[in-house]
């Protein structure tokens, strides 16, 4: 795989510039003014090492451990084995790493911490997805992500086949018990929110059926359903009749999460995919012993 291919499938909120900033910004906070370790190494020195995945998971965040070297030195050399999306085994090879012995070392742990935090997240995003297997019901993230990853962890859950909800504040209207408190009503805010004609992207969570027929009274297009019993589901999908996009949230897991899309709702978003993680075991390896550079 090129370098310039891991960048192709990005979805349009993420870039390579981006994925620099977060890499620098990593590197920056682990780097400050210098790795004292990898300065035992004489200078000059060459190796190789190769990045094995130590459990079965989906793999994700290539792009950003490849920043990883690159920005510590341009001319150490990534062969990737597999790409995002791709399905590991443990023991499983991912890349082989050539270049210069100290940029390679001190680019390790964010390099891994990357893959591991977004192979994590695909990875879990995968068992929801399978979990409902060959039902419509799409698996969706939300907004409880980790600070300054907000984005990676959204293309993650991409990776994993799920679907983003709204990117962030900025990205879409979500009412909440809140906002309705706030503004009166559920027809006034959502009639508030038509009127703003800044996005089409306008959903209303409600907790009760008479809310979800009072927010279809008042037109919503999007509905959030929190905290629904399975039999109330039910007679939300019954009572929209299609009116309205229909997703549920709230007590979600593996153990509820064919259930509730065998309700017939449209979409599930889960919190859980984002903030409720483990990290991916992976191990970067020197593969042959350093080498000193041939000096003319």
């Amino acid at each position: 795989m090129t370098t310039a291919s891991l960048y192709q499938h990005l979805p349009d909120y993420l870039n390579a510039d981006l994925i620099a900033a977060q890499v620098q910004s990593a590197l920056a906070e682990d780097l400050g003014k210098g790795d004292l370790t990898a300065a035992l190494i004489p200078a000059g020195t060459q190796a190789s090492a190769i990045i094995i995945s130590r459990e079965a998971a989906i793999l994700c965040g290539c792009a950003w451990a490849q920043q990883c070297f690159a920005q510590l030195d341009r001319s150490i050399q990534l062969e990737w084995l597999v790409k995002d999306g791709d399905r590991v085994v443990p023991n499983q090879a991912l890349v082989h790493i050539h270049g210069d012995a100290r940029a390679m070392l001190s680019a390790e742990r964010p390099a891994l911490n990357f893959l591991q935090t977004l192979s994590a997240v695909a990875t879990h995003t995968r068992r929801y997805v399978d979990a409902i297997s060959g039902l419509p019901t799409q698996i969706l993230d939300t907004r409880k992500t980790l600070p300054g990853l907000r984005l990676a962890q959204k293309y993650a859950v991409l990776a994993g086949g799920g679907a983003n909800q709204r990117l962030a504040l900025y990205d879409g209207i979500l009412i909440k018990e809140n906002h309705i408190a706030a503004a009166g009503s559920i027809a006034a805010v959502l009639e508030a929110a038509f009127a703003m004609r800044s996005t089409d992207n306008i959903q209303i969570e409600v907790e009760t059926l008479d809310e979800l027929q009072q927010a279809l009274d008042a037109g919503a297009t999007s509905i959030l359903l929190d905290n629904f019993t399975l039999e109330d589901l039910r007679k939300a999908v019954a009572i929209n009749q299609k009116q309205a996009l229909l997703e549920a949230s709230g007590n979600v897991d593996l153990t509820t999460v064919r259930a509730i899309a065998e309700t017939g709702v449209d979409r599930i978003s889960i919190g859980a995919l984002t903030k409720n993680i483990q990290a991916l075991d992976l191990s970067m390896r020197i593969e042959m012993p350093f080498q000193k550079l041939n000096k003319t």
